[in-house]
């Protein structure tokens, strides 16, 4: 059985549970302390999560967890397999990680030390704007693709902030993603989250 290291309200985490029950599989979880994170160290020699062990191979890294899922177990696919299709969810799961995500990075950093506020406006600018362009990447559609994908594993996690945060969800960057996210204005975002979290997953947030 595959089994997963994973932590609390992980949004990395979440990514896999999505993953998992999409394809069917069921998985062991193996929940790890932020403050202890030698069981982790110990299969994978890195400290991040999420990890698998599956089948004697280890995987670190949750878009790479993905595509080893796609690889080893097949249908249902989350990276379509043929082009456009596939090259559009390469670029998205990209752009999501490298771009997207520098805003909350940035005003976490920011908000650790001694924030710039111009500096903290500035990417929480950027943030909103990014929110109008996933409403605009749904027109028309249910997904960010033709059908359920990575993409939509990648994002939603994140996104699902911008209507709301679960009680006992208290750390910062989940703080920073639901108060500089909103879904008003924004109702096909809001239909997507809902969509999204009708899902089932393979495990809980905790």
């Amino acid at each position: 059985m595959i089994r997963v290291y994973r932590a609390p309200w992980s949004t990395n985490c979440e990514r896999i549970a999505l993953a998992l029950a999409h394809k069917g599989l069921e998985a062991e979880s193996v929940m790890i302390d932020y403050a202890d994170r030698r069981p982790v160290e110990e299969v994978s020699g890195q400290p991040l999560i999420p990890v698998i062990a599956d089948g004697g191979e280890v995987v670190a890294d949750s878009v790479a967890i993905i595509r080893h899922l796609d690889r080893r177990y097949g249908e249902p696919l989350l990276f379509p397999p043929d082009d456009p299709e596939r090259a559009h969810c390469e670029v998205f799961v990209e752009w999501f990680n490298e771009v997207y995500k520098h805003a909350p990075n940035g005003i976490e950093t920011e908000l650790e030390g001694s924030p710039d506020l111009a500096v903290v406006a500035e990417l929480g600018g950027r943030l909103d704007a990014h929110l109008d362009l996933f409403e605009r990447l749904l027109t028309g559609r249910d997904y960010f693709l033709e059908e359920f994908s990575a993409a939509d594993i990648v994002a939603y996690p994140h996104l699902k902030y911008a209507a709301g945060r679960p009680d006992g969800d208290d750390e910062l960057f989940h703080v920073i993603l639901d108060e500089r996210q909103s879904v008003e204005g924004r109702p096909r975002l809001a239909a997507w989250i809902e969509r999204v979290r009708a899902r089932p997953v393979a495990f809980g947030p905790v």
